[in-house]
């Protein structure tokens, strides 16, 4: 009767070990893969306080992760992006539109093209627009997270009642 062999001990956990550090350098170069969010840079993307913003820029916004773009002075947040930023857009004019004060930070509210709604600092230039689903997120949310970045920005002006415009008499 042959000898029995020496069992050879099993390789189970030099594997798991290899794998896993393959899955580890992996994971990061997927993620690096994936393509930033495309934008079209405002005119006045190039002016210092927009760099001012964007540094200060949240990691979270709304519970959303942050996300790479592809051109200054911009932030985007959750995937797909369901929160925009651009700074250096055109300052808005006296308008009727809701504005709303977060942090000393004034914002006129764009519900036209709802369920998408355009928030612009009022006051602020250059100013800062931010997009956002508000069926994945809420605006009020949004711009409480971002106001804090933007009034870096100086205000020169803000958001004013009717009522207010009126002499008493």
């Amino acid at each position: 009767m042959p000898a029995p062999r020496p069992r050879r001990p099993r390789r189970t956990l030099p594997r798991l070990v290899a794998a896993a550090s393959v899955a580890v350098v992996a994971l990061p170069l997927l993620a690096a893969c994936s393509r930033p969010v495309p934008f079209e840079p405002a005119p006045d993307a190039a002016d210092p306080d927009c760099a001012a913003v964007v540094v200060r820029l949240p990691d979270v916004v709304a519970g959303q992760e942050a996300r790479e773009t592809d051109a200054q002075g911009t932030g985007a947040w959750g995937t797909p992006a369901s929160v925009l930023l651009r700074c250096g857009v055109e300052p808005p004019g006296p308008t009727t539109l809701r504005c709303v004060s977060v942090d000393e930070v004034d914002w006129i509210i764009d519900e036209s093209d709802a369920p998408r709604y355009r928030f612009t600092t009022y006051g602020r230039m250059p100013a800062v627009e931010v997009v956002v689903d508000n069926d994945v997120v809420s605006g009020t949310t949004v711009i409480a997270d971002l106001s804090p970045a933007v009034s870096v920005i100086g205000a020169e002006g803000g958001c004013t009642d009717l009522e207010e415009l009126i002499p008493e008499g």
